[in-house]
């Protein structure tokens, strides 16, 4: 017969192990993005002048706003765990919505910047962009790449989000099992650390 002790330490195993897991994977991608972070760190060393008149023409205004909208959407996020550890269910599962609305917006925000982008011919093989020195497109190419995919992370933060809200209206997280939206936080802080350090070397050091 399973002993209710047997059960809660079970319980706890499983719980250490999912944290375990998350962190794991947290690490790959940090050593995905490091690579990436290397890569931009020798092409800028190696054509300067040329990330210098490319990362001119950013709008700062826009990456900057996005900044902001992810910070906030960390704060909430944090808010929305502590939030279900207290056991007010109500105020967390506001803070996921608000969270993942705070998601939408980057989007949003980053669609409008792309558009400009394309509009001025500002993209990977148009023919404006080719003729400009190889040190831009290099510029442009490492923007479009690792822009890109940390925008794929922010929709498939806001596709855990979307499920961390269905399984706090269905009960599935509580008070007492909310292992699944803590690692559903540390993902979308990693999404936030990412860009934090993405929007200075795109749009800040020039």
């Amino acid at each position: 017969m399973t002993t209710e002790n047997e059960v809660v330490v079970h319980a706890h195993r499983d719980d250490v192990g999912a944290r375990m897991g998350m962190w794991l994977f947290l690490l790959s991608e940090f050593l995905l993005f490091g690579g990436l972070f290397l890569m931009y760190s020798i092409y800028r060393f190696n054509h300067q002048h040329d990330f210098h008149i490319a990362a001119e023409g950013m709008n700062i205004f826009l990456g900057t706003a996005n900044t902001l909208i992810l910070l906030t959407s960390s704060l909430t996020m944090a808010l929305a765990i502590t939030a279900m550890q207290k056991g007010n269910k109500i105020l967390s599962l506001v803070l996921q919505i608000v969270t993942f609305l705070f998601g939408l917006a980057f989007l949003v925000n980053k669609f409008f910047e792309w558009r400009a982008e394309f509009r001025e011919g500002n993209y990977p093989g148009s023919p404006l962009l080719t003729a400009k020195p190889s040190g831009q497109i290099l510029y442009y190419g490492l923007y479009y790449t690792m822009v890109g995919l940390h925008g794929v992370h922010v929709i498939v933060g806001m596709t855990i989000i979307a499920f961390m809200i269905r399984f706090t209206i269905k009960g599935i997280i509580n008070k007492d099992d909310y292992v699944k939206l803590e690692n559903a936080g540390l993902y979308w802080h990693l999404v936030d650390i990412i860009w934090i350090f993405l929007f200075p070397l795109f749009y800040l050091i020039t």
